[in-house]
């Protein structure tokens, strides 16, 4: 099988079993997580995992950037993602938590309390990663819960969903390099911006073509644009070009200095560093570490 298989075409299902006598997987690891999977993966379940401390990458659907001083991630069903032990440095202290999604979805018909939950819950189909003290209150909830029974586990799942629900210290994570859910609104010029990017990713973008695009002017639009998405412009068109090269990269048929220029960089020095800035590593050294993942 090659190296296209298996990273970009087959990740692998996990199979996960609530515990005993309860609706959801609860696992807390104080050391390195034995049974973290250094693998492409996914699972119809919900997952929320918390790191207390420590740094890295994260890998989530298609994407990829750096985390320090802990993380929390929400993920939706079905995400293909590499387990944290993937890439993590420093003291590993982390929480996991597994629960079908229809265990909130269902139970909403019957009780309207759960509605803000359920919009969380499919906002994360992409991926949420929350910081600042969202991250700190919530993470401190999650590592009590491993001394509590089955019902206070639900109870305390329940209380910390609807409190990162309300937060607004969160990102969400654009898993297929456009995807971007903005807090209940569906919005089309955003939408349009995204779809000009992935149509024209390859060539140079200028800030006056794409604020025709969204038919703003110029000022206007780089604001409008950092607001909702928390990054400029020109950053984004670089990361979006960074996950094009990881895909290539993965399929393993075409030279660093070739992918540099199909993805659009023509300044092979500046793909290097746009590429560091976000995997942490230079490409080479990237694709050595991946196939050493992926073999």
């Amino acid at each position: 099988m090659d190296n296209k298989a298996k990273f970009n075409l087959i990740p692998r299902l996990e199979k996960v079993e609530p515990d005993l006598g309860s609706s959801m997987r609860y696992t807390r690891f104080t050391e390195r997580n034995p049974n973290s999977k250094p693998y492409w993966h996914y699972h119809p379940e919900v997952e929320m995992v918390y790191i207390s401390e420590g740094y890295g990458n994260r890998y989530i659907g298609n994407h990829i950037s750096k985390f320090d001083d802990g993380d929390l991630i929400l993920m939706g069903p079905n995400i293909p993602h590499f387990g944290y032990e993937f890439g993590l440095q420093g003291i590993n202290e982390e929480v996991v938590i597994q629960f079908k999604k229809d265990l909130i979805k269902s139970s909403v018909q019957f009780m309207q309390e759960l509605d803000d939950i359920v919009n969380l819950i499919r906002k994360a189909k992409s991926g949420i990663s929350f910081y600042g003290e969202t991250k700190r209150i919530a993470g401190n909830e999650l590592l009590l819960m491993e001394k509590m029974d089955p019902f206070d586990r639900l109870l305390t799942i329940l209380k910390v969903l609807q409190f990162l629900a309300q937060s607004e210290e969160y990102e969400v994570l654009n898993t297929d390099g456009m995807t971007l859910i903005i807090q209940n609104q569906n919005d089309e010029r955003i939408n349009k911006v995204y779809q000009y990017v992935k149509d024209n990713y390859t060539a140079e973008i200028s800030l006056d073509e794409i604020s025709q695009v969204a038919l703003m002017t110029k000022p206007a639009f780089c604001r409008y644009f950092k607001k909702y998405t928390k990054k400029t412009f020109t950053q984004f068109v670089n990361e979006f070009r960074i996950r094009q090269a990881i895909r290539l990269i993965a399929l393993g048929n075409k030279s660093i200095t070739e992918i540099s220029i199909e993805v659009g960089f023509n300044n092979f020095s500046h793909f290097n560093k746009q590429f560091k800035k976000l995997t942490g590593e230079a490409p080479s050294a990237y694709k050595k570490s991946l196939y050493q993942i992926i073999r």
